[in-house]
């Protein structure tokens, strides 16, 4: 790209480029003004020219705008034009989109940039009227990256049907975005109904927010059926768990990642949610109290009780510099693998379709199975707020009790302890454990 000042002998004496070069595609050329930073020609393969500016958004996008076409346009009357928008651009106006938004012509892309920018400021509030968490706008971010954008990224919002949206919806269930797992680190990009029908609710409220906000007029999404994926019902039998624990001590002694083992070990003893498990940090167990103090959960502040497994679990954890229970074998994170041991583990063990939920779907179903209530095992799992009987302490007794009684038993089986016959006689404990919750309100 050649810099000089800008004139009419230059533009007339510019040459449309060839198709290829090298066998590489050419798709323009420009030629830059020495004089007017962000001043351009652009010429166009069909020997088309026009004006350009470039510029960077006050969110920190490049863009690059035609403002005109050579013939139409004399090089003077570009130039002025060109000033007045980079002007406007130091002054933190984005010209193109302004007047995009004057004319309703915003891109979906668009829109989504500017629901992001506005989001890590603060200035978007989500559930509970809060600003909108990190760990959210990771998620938001990346649908948009993988899904939005691709598909709908160039049309622009007061052009967009119902239709479309559900087309796009349609296409990313049938994968037409999906993508494999690209180098070392990061995961695949995956399609299907469940990927597709959460991506929908994502632009679905980002549209909400920039209606709301008077960033466009209407929102393109309103009506969309999403699609209803089938819940997953995949958990571990009793007879898996067992096989589970074999392979696991098998896998510790072949030299598996002693981390990503004790994280699998952690999610079925606690039944936490694979992020709460992998995050936790040692300042947040309150050992006298058997329970994990999160700071902040998808429901807010929270106290989960856990059993004494668990919680043996966690103390055993080796000490290191890095304030959480699972870290990362370098940098200052925490481990992120488990997954991965997890595929593995269970490769070796036979079990398919085996996933962190899936472990926290086993926990809760056992907690079923030894005949403990919905509302409990809601409140082992973190589901809501036991509202005001939570601070009955009778109640957190009960808790305590439901969570020594589920992490024991699910030790047991990993362990290879759980012989029929105390299986026999542990119903008639839990049966009387039951009589004693009941009693204290449980």
């Amino acid at each position: 790209m050649a810099k000089e000042k800008i004139t009419k002998r230059i533009v007339d004496a510019l040459k449309a480029p060839k198709p290829s070069r090298d066998g590489v595609k050419v798709r323009e050329h420009f030629v830059w003004d020495r004089e007017l930073r962000g001043f351009g020609v652009q010429v166009m393969p069909s020997g088309l020219k026009s004006f350009v500016i470039q510029y960077r958004t006050p969110e920190g996008r490049n863009r690059r705008a035609v403002i005109g076409r050579y013939g139409l346009m004399t090089v003077e009357e570009a130039r002025k034009l060109a000033h007045e928008k980079l002007v406007a651009v130091s002054k933190g106006v984005d010209p193109v989109a302004e007047e995009a938004k004057a004319a309703g012509l915003l891109t979906v892309a668009e829109v989504c940039d500017w629901y992001l920018a506005e989001a890590e400021a603060g200035r978007i509030l989500g559930r509970r009227r809060r600003p909108i968490k990190p760990s959210t706008l990771a998620m938001d971010r990346s649908r948009i990256e993988a899904h939005i954008k691709p598909l709908l990224g160039r049309r622009q919002v007061a052009s967009l049907k119902l239709g479309d949206v559900e087309g796009a919806q349609a296409d990313i269930a049938a994968g037409k975005t999906s993508k494999p797992r690209a180098g070392s680190r990061g995961g695949a990009t995956t399609g299907g109904e469940g990927v597709a029908a959460r991506t929908m609710s994502t632009l679905h409220s980002i549209f909400e927010h920039a209606v709301r906000l008077g960033k466009i007029e209407a929102n393109p999404a309103k009506g969309v059926r999403r699609l209803a994926s089938a819940p997953r019902e995949r958990r571990l039998s009793r007879s898996e768990i067992e096989r589970l624990g074999k392979t696991l001590r098998a896998a510790a002694e072949e030299g598996e990642h002693p981390t990503g083992l004790a994280a699998i070990r952690f999610l079925l003893l606690a039944g936490f949610r694979r992020m709460e498990a992998l995050g936790l940090q040692r300042t947040w167990l309150d050992e006298e109290e058997c329970a994990i103090r999160f700071p902040d959960t998808k429901s807010g502040a929270q106290i989960r009780v856990i059993g004494q497994a668990a919680i043996d679990l966690l103390l055993d954890q080796p000490k290191t510099k890095s304030p959480f229970f699972f870290p990362a074998d370098w940098g200052e994170g925490h481990f992120i693998g488990v997954v991965r041991v997890l595929d593995r583990v269970c490769q070796k063990a036979g079990l398919a379709d085996i996933t962190p939920h899936t472990l926290r779907h086993t926990f809760a179903s056992l907690a079923g199975d030894l005949g403990f209530s919905e509302l409990t095992i809601a409140a082992l799992l973190g589901h809501s707020a036991r509202g005001v009987t939570q601070r009955y302490v009778h109640i957190d007794e009960a808790l305590r009790m439901t969570a020594d009684r589920v992490a024991d038993e699910m030790a047991d089986l990993l362990d290879g302890r759980a012989t029929p016959s105390r299986s026999r006689s542990g119903r008639r404990d839990r049966s009387q454990q039951k009589q004693t919750l009941e009693a204290t309100g449980a």
